[in-house]
């Protein structure tokens, strides 16, 4: 058995369907509040997964307020198991965007340390860890490989912070997610390579327009943060999940009939 197997039903048929919406409260969102808007309305949207910042009551807040599979976000291996006991079902290292702002940016290597700290201490958790979008192309796809020497199980993308689109409309959704759909691509193409069926999350900087093209470049689900979590009320947040659902489910639809 994998560790991918000691998920939740419901959320290993998403990422074998390869429609897995999870939604992003935030790695630094400690607030009470905000975490319980935003798990709500993931819950009520339709959200496979919920990823959260890594604090064990947060975890049994989201846990019971989404009735959803819960990640806990961290870039501090020794939080993770304590979330975990709180009933978190995936530990990732990241999403970095956060940290950008204020000049912090973590290397190959950096990352991969923190990933197998990670392992050494929850070697039977499922593992998610975030490839930096700064790194090139080819790097975050050799960072990725190497990640999965070490026992990660899923691959994480991001990019939306570096992303500064000039157009207005449709495409400037495009122009906003094109890093993260371009770090997707290639580290899905390098694990078909080397015959690797690790799932990649496409995330940061996505929208319902641009979650198709990140599931038809390689993706096995989507990663949501600020298209949600921005939003000002539950009702509007739980409108924006359904429409992400909706846009994943009408791509998996199309995608089998035309099979």
């Amino acid at each position: 058995m994998t560790r991918l197997q000691t998920l939740p039903v419901s959320l290993q048929k998403s990422i074998q369907d390869r429609s897995l919406l999870k939604v992003i409260s935030g790695l630094n969102n400690f607030n009470p509040e905000s975490v319980l808007r935003i798990s709500k309305a993931a819950g009520l949207g339709g959200a496979d997964l919920l990823d959260i910042a890594c604090e064990p009551n947060l975890v049994e807040l989201a846990v019971e307020a989404s009735n959803t599979p819960v990640c806990v976000s961290s870039v501090e291996p020794k939080l993770f198991p304590e979330a975990v006991k709180a009933g978190a079902s995936i530990i990732e290292i990241g999403n970095f965007d956060s940290f950008y702002p204020d000049g912090r940016f973590f290397s190959a290597d950096e990352v991969l340390s923190l990933a197998v700290e990670s392992r050494r201490l929850l070697p039977e958790v499922v593992l998610s860890v975030t490839v930096p979008h700064f790194l090139p192309l080819d790097s975050q796809a050799q960072l990725a490989l190497n990640l999965i020497d070490r026992g990660i199980d899923l691959i994480q993308t991001e990019g939306g912070t570096s992303s500064h689109p000039i157009s207005p409309g449709t495409l400037g959704l495009i122009e906003k997610a094109s890093p993260t759909l371009a770090g997707t691509f290639a580290i899905a193409a390098a694990l078909k390579e080397c015959h690797c069926d690790i799932p990649v999350i496409c995330a940061s900087g996505l929208s319902e327009v641009t979650v198709p093209m990140a599931i038809s470049v390689g993706a096995s689900g989507v990663g949501i943060g600020s298209a949600v979590n921005k939003l000002n009320t539950e009702l509007a947040m739980i409108a924006t999940v359904k429409g992400l659902r909706q846009a994943l489910n009408s791509f998996k639809l199309a995608s089998t009939i035309s099979q």
